[in-house]
């Protein structure tokens, strides 16, 4: 099994296929440090084929770290796994996870490390996840952009998207309060030591100590830049394919075009630290 790891590229800048695995079994240390090695050079890794269960899928996360509560996992959550993130959406969908690009639960004073969604239910047709390089969307700013930027903090604030949520689901709560925190706008991955663009349109609210105008001109820029398809690779799901990306330097647009059709999966989700 050692021997026939594979890892196939999808695009030059983001995305590869690992071939030659079985995550229902624990991994050997050859194989997490591979895994590990290519999670850190393509930010999200493709497994096809993995009819594993829920603990199964922790495990595998736990392989990587501690693995993160979501904060509005009373909406989404499973019974007994409160690690757990249920992902369903059906022809009652009224809006599903994951609409706009995004890094996950970015709100956090410490965001995801990475998430690892499998998806056990797929529509015939559409239902695909784009991912897009922020180290690649960094790296085509100018130089002035970079020295601007690098100067700036943003507020990522959970609430507006989980108290639209909770109230479409018919479970809003006024007294539930989800968190709020400022993050730089240029982050640098802990383990790689390269720079990433960290806002995202999901969570981030407002740039912090300039005036309004200009943090909406600014923020405007950035989500139109990092949506730039060059920097992207798109994943086709199938039955029991497994995604496993970078939270830190990785955003990801799940596309809902197969309405009325339903699309249902198991996300866990690995505690990170906070982005300096």
């Amino acid at each position: 099994m050692e021997d026939r790891l594979e890892i196939l590229p999808v695009t030059p800048l983001i995305g590869a296929e690992v071939i030659g695995i079985d995550l229902s079994e624990p991994l050997t240390n050859h194989q997490k440090n591979a895994i590990h090695r290519a999670f850190l050079k393509h930010s999200v890794l493709f497994f096809r084929n993995q009819d594993i269960s829920v603990e199964q899928q922790k495990n595998f996360g736990r392989s990587f770290g501690e693995l993160h509560i979501h904060p509005a996992r009373d909406r989404n959550g499973l019974e007994g796994h409160p690690e757990i993130l249920y992902l369903n959406a059906g022809p009652d969908t009224s809006r599903v996870n994951g609409d706009e690009w995004h890094s996950d639960v970015s709100c956090d004073e410490q965001p995801p490390l990475g998430s690892i969604l499998r998806l056990f239910e797929v529509p015939s047709n559409g239902g695909d996840t784009l991912f897009s390089s922020m180290y690649a969307a960094y790296d085509a700013l100018s130089k002035a952009m970079k020295e601007l930027l690098g100067k700036l903090s943003a507020m990522h604030d959970g609430g507006p998207n989980y108290i639209d949520r909770a109230k479409r689901a018919g479970i809003y709560d006024p007294t539930k309060v989800f968190p709020a925190n400022p993050h730089p706008v240029i982050r640098t991955h802990p383990e790689t030591g390269r720079k990433a663009i960290f806002v995202n349109k999901i969570f981030t609210q407002y740039i912090i100590d300039i005036p309004k105008d200009e943090s909406r001109a600014i923020l405007d820029f950035l989500f139109q830049h990092i949506a730039k398809p060059n920097f992207q690779c798109r994943f086709k799901w199938e039955k029991d394919s497994v995604a496993f990306w970078d939270n830190r330097c990785a955003l990801h647009h799940a596309m809902w075009d197969y309405y009325p059709e339903t699309r249902r999966g198991f996300r866990v989700t690995i505690k990170g630290d906070k982005p300096c």
